[in-house]
């Protein structure tokens, strides 16, 4: 796929690793946005961590010094719903291995988070795991209740000095003791970018993904037909990132490179 910007109208912008690690956010983030915001271009922010509800990350967003409103958002959780709505409709009752921000997410969505007959188990970021309800969450996968997860990733970024076990890593251990593999609706999932897609009536070729993941970021744009950026603030490194095959479109150091490749291609005028 050409690597031509010129066709870019809207940006899939990852968080945790992107735009900030932790809680700190990037120096370069603020004027980068600003920099969308003065072309014309538009952008999603684009989440597998599904600790969080929408509401959450739009509060981050805004502590952190970045207005947004909840349709500047999209999450794994998010794609969760919208699979369930599409291939399971049926299904209303979940049994939750989550936080208490996701179960809020699946009630507003208009599921009820159920212990006693749930239809299906979904399994996120739990940042409260507790042992007693990841064996109860394995045996309601062996009585044959649909397995899915929000997203695969194995560790979460932090600016802490510890390693905080994801989604993936948890459902690993799932998929183990039940021998059953989840779906998994969250990047690199392609699902992710359609959602935005139908959100903002756009096109994949009119999309670029910029992430620091290359199992999720990098690969969901690839299977997406989206243009797909990586940046060196997170997870991925550029030896690894050579190695992938095929490449990223475009490798950068951080989204302030991005921001004045931008600024280059398209003068200071706004994008029409």
């Amino acid at each position: 796929m050409p690597c031509d910007l010129r066709r870019i109208r809207h940006l899939l912008l990852d968080m945790d690793g992107t735009i900030y690690r932790g809680s700190t956010l990037f120096d370069c983030t603020l004027s980068f946005l600003d920099i969308l915001k003065r072309l014309g271009i538009g952008r999603t922010f684009v989440t597998n961590n599904s600790s969080r509800s929408v509401g959450d990350y739009v509060e981050k967003l805004r502590c952190l010094g970045i207005p947004a409103i909840s349709n500047d958002i999209y999450t794994s959780t998010d794609a969760v719903v919208e699979y369930l709505r599409t291939a399971m409709p049926k299904v209303r009752r979940l049994w939750l291995l989550g936080t208490s921000s996701m179960a809020r997410h699946f009630e507003e969505a208009g599921y009820v988070i159920d212990d006693n007959e749930p239809e299906a188990v979904v399994v996120g970021f739990d940042t409260g795991l507790t042992y007693d309800r990841l064996c109860r969450t394995a045996w309601w996968i062996q009585q044959g209740c649909p397995f899915l997860a929000s997203h695969p990733d194995r560790v979460c970024p932090t600016d802490q000095p510890t390693v905080l076990v994801d989604c993936g890593a948890i459902s690993a251990c799932l998929s183990e003791a039940t021998g059953t593999k989840p779906i998994v609706p969250g990047k690199p999932d392609p699902r992710m970018l359609d959602g935005v897609c139908r959100r903002h009536g756009l096109r994949p070729d009119e999309l670029a993904v910029v992430g620091d993941r290359l199992y999720t970021d990098i690969v969901m744009a690839q299977r997406a037909g989206a243009m797909s950026i990586l940046v060196l603030t997170g997870e991925a490194t550029a030896k690894e990132a050579a190695l992938l095959d095929p490449p990223p479109d475009i490798i950068l150091q951080d989204i302030g490179v991005l921001g004045e490749m931008l600024v280059n291609i398209h003068g200071t005028q706004e994008v029409l």
